[in-house]
């Protein structure tokens, strides 16, 4: 029975190839980490006491279905909500009592792909990429220009540059937005959902993009999604989150593995809805 289980989600998520990264990554320090940290609105618990760490060089994807909580975590980690409880460090740095001026250094270390792209409607390409620039830096057009033009090669756009967002596909604005993201050349990058809304084609090379990112930039990442195809191409770890808690963590071939009968339905062929888990029978 388990054979056929895993079989099955070779055969839908195809085999990572990154388990040896994984591996590597058990050596790197911790670069984030949420210590017992609770969160309530109003009488719903959100978190209650997670615990999660992301190692400097890993790309942690964290799977839930929708509405568990797996965007706020990002929120919680920008500082743009506050826990009830528990600590949030970043590069040793607890981060939830910071005055705001060290808050937006350590904001700086923070690149954010959001869901929705974001990009700025009135501003051309090139000026979403340089605005971040020329507000936090003092860095001359020159060098902005210059910046700006790698970034946008990096993700295989340096053609679109004089292009306004109107006229890109979703894919391309997620790629552009990644792109922006880059241009402070951050310690940690943050994706949330970052294919959804997109076709195969283009949630294919957002993939893609991510894995390149994590293995050839050594970019830490974490990307929160419910796209398990996704997950499993691009993750060096996976954690579950599940009623405000990591209910299960580990390189992708153990997760595919597993035995905790949440994590197994979570996986199983056809629960890509996003569904909340309920009513898990013993197989």
């Amino acid at each position: 029975m388990a054979e056929m289980h895993q079989e099955r989600l070779d055969e839908a998520f195809g085999k990572n190839t990154r388990v040896r990264e994984a591996c590597a990554n058990q050596k790197r320090r911790c670069l984030v980490e949420f210590n017992g940290v609770s969160l309530h609105f109003a009488n719903k618990a959100i978190f209650d006491d997670l615990n999660l760490t992301i190692r400097s060089g890993e790309c942690l994807v964290l799977l839930g279905p929708s509405g568990v909580g797996k965007s706020t975590l990002l929120r919680l980690l920008l500082e743009t909500l506050h826990p009830w409880c528990g600590s949030i460090y970043f590069d040793g740095t607890e981060i939830t009592h910071l005055s705001r001026e060290r808050l937006n250094k350590i904001r700086t270390r923070i690149g954010m792909v959001f869901q929705s792209s974001a990009l700025i409607s009135s501003l051309s390409v090139s000026e979403n990429l340089a605005l971040a620039l020329r507000e936090l830096t003092s860095k001359h057009e020159e060098e902005i220009a210059a910046i700006v033009e790698e970034k946008l090669h990096f993700v295989g756009l340096e053609r679109a540059k004089d292009l306004m967002p109107s006229q890109l596909s979703g894919g391309m604005k997620k790629r552009i937005a990644v792109a922006r993201a880059l241009v402070l050349n951050p310690d940690l990058l943050l994706f949330d959902e970052p294919t959804t809304g997109l076709d195969p084609a283009g949630a294919s090379q957002v993939s893609e993009l991510i894995a390149h990112l994590n293995q050839t930039a050594a970019i830490t990442i974490l990307v929160v999604t419910h796209d398990l195809h996704s997950a499993f191409r691009v993750a060096t770890r996976i954690a579950i989150l599940d009623q405000g808690r990591i209910i299960e963590e580990g390189p992708p071939e153990a997760i595919k593995h597993s035995r905790n009968l949440v994590v197994r339905q979570f996986l199983a062929p056809g629960f890509e809805d996003g569904s909340p888990v309920v009513n898990v029978q013993k197989s």
